[in-house]
This record gives C-alpha cells, structure tokens and sequence, in this order.
C-alpha cells in the first residue's frame, strides 16, 4: 500500500514538473525589445535553420551558429522573428519591437 501511495506521489510530482516545463517554453514567444544602434545576441535552445523576418526594414539577422544570431535594429517600429527548424517546424516566433536610443 505504502509503495502504491509512493508511486502515486511520484507520477504527480513528474507531471507537475512537466507541465512547468512546458510553461516555461511558450513563456519563450515573447516580446523582444532592442534600441536603434544597439545591436543584440539572441541564444535559442533548439538549432534552427530558416528564419523567417516580419519586416526586414525593421530588423536584420545575421547567424553566429545554428543557435545564435545577431539582431541588428534597422528602424522604429515593431516585427516578428520565427525560427524554422530542419523538418520546417516552428522553434519560436518571437515579437521585435526598436526603440529609439533614448526612448524608454
């Protein structure tokens, strides 16, 4: 009985845990938010081969690897960034948004 109370305890433990990593991976689609002439390094957790830009007048990308890339803020304004990966799935779309340099 003990050891079926232990294993119960166990798969929601396991589950919880779970569940808090998922959360944790669809909090990443967020809202980046950069400042015009400051360029910024962004590490994905997944490699990724496509990057797909909302409004290339707003931001460029440039690889380091399949895990990090340069954004380099072109304009004002706001955009979107989804990274593809090889079996063209979508690792993450992540919202641009450039300030000017002393906005808030």
């Amino acid at each position: 009985m003990v050891a079926a109370v232990l294993g119960v305890r166990t798969c929601v433990i396991v589950l919880v845990l779970f569940l808090t990593t998922i959360s944790v991976a669809l909090a990443a689609n967020q809202t980046i938010t950069l400042r015009l002439g400051t360029p910024t390094v962004l590490a994905l957790e997944s490699p990724y081969k496509t990057v797909l830009i909302g409004d290339p007048n707003i931001v460029d990308v440039h690889a380091f690897n399949d895990r990090r890339v340069t954004l380099k803020p072109l304009n004002l304004g706001a955009t979107n960034l989804i990274f593809v990966d090889n079996r063209n799935i979508v690792i993450i779309n992540v919202r641009i948004v450039v300030l000017g340099p002393s906005e808030i």
